[in-house]
C-alpha cells in the first residue's frame, strides 16, 4: 500500500514538475492538457484525475514551487532579532524573485496574462498577497504596529526593483550587491515605521 501511494506521489509530482517548465517555455495558451500528459509520461486521464482544468493545474504548479525549500524566504522572519529578521528576509525574497523560475513565470505573466487573467490571479493569489499578510503580522507582533499596508508595500517595492534590469536581459546583481540593496531596504522601511535601527 505505502509503495502504491509513493508511486501516485511520484507521479503527481513529476505532471507538476513538466506542467510548469511547459507553461514556462511553450506558454499557458499553447500548453494543452495533452502535451503535460505526454511530457509526464501519462494518460490524459491521469492528469485529469488530478486536476479537473488547465488553470488547476498552473495553480497546483506554482503552489509547487513554493514550497520548493530555496523559495521559503518568509521563514527568515522567524528570527529573534527583528532588524536581522527583515534584512535576512529581504536578501532570500529578492534572490528568490531574481531566479530563472521567478522571472519565467514573470515573463509568462507578461505575455499572457492580459489575454488569460485567470494566471495573474493566480500567481498572486499564491505569492504576494501571502508575503504581506507574514510581514504585516510580523510588523504586529514585533513593533506592535498595524496598519502597515502602505510601507509594505514601498518595502517590497524597493526590493522587487532589482528585478526589471534582469528581465530586461542584463546581468543579475552579485550578492554583495543584493545584500548592499536589502540593508538599505529595511533602512527606508524602519524609518517608514519611525522605528530606530536595532530598537524594537
Amino acid at each position: 500500500m505505502a509503495r502504491i501511494e509513493q508511486k501516485k506521489r511520484q507521479t503527481l509530482e513529476r505532471i507538476l514538475k513538466e506542467a510548469l517548465d511547459l507553461f514556462q517555455t511553450n506558454g499557458f495558451i499553447n500548453t494543452s492538457m495533452d502535451n503535460i500528459a505526454k511530457r509526464a509520461n501519462v494518460t490524459k486521464q491521469t492528469v485529469y484525475r488530478h486536476f479537473d482544468s488547465k488553470e488547476a493545474l498552473f495553480t497546483a504548479a506554482l503552489k509547487a514551487q513554493r514550497l520548493e525549500p530555496s523559495s521559503d524566504f518568509l521563514a527568515a522572519l522567524d528570527l529573534r532579532d527583528p532588524v536581522q529578521a527583515l534584512e535576512t528576509f529581504a536578501v532570500r525574497f529578492t534572490e528568490k524573485h531574481l531566479s530563472r523560475k521567478h522571472l519565467a513565470n514573470i515573463r509568462l505573466l507578461v505575455s499572457e496574462g492580459p489575454r488569460v487573467p485567470e494566471i495573474t490571479r493566480a500567481f498572486y493569489a499564491i505569492g504576494p498577497r501571502r508575503t504581506r499578510d507574514r510581514l504585516s503580522q510580523f510588523c504586529k507582533e514585533r513593533f506592535d504596529i498595524t496598519g502597515v499596508d502602505d510601507e509594505i508595500g514601498f518595502f517590497l517595492a524597493i526590493l522587487h526593483s532589482l528585478r526589471m534590469p534582469v528581465l530586461a536581459g542584463l546581468d543579475p546583481p552579485s550578492q554583495d550587491q543584493i545584500k548592499a540593496h536589502a540593508h538599505k531596504a529595511v533602512k527606508v522601511l524602519l524609518k517608514s515605521l519611525e522605528i530606530e535601527k536595532g530598537e524594537p
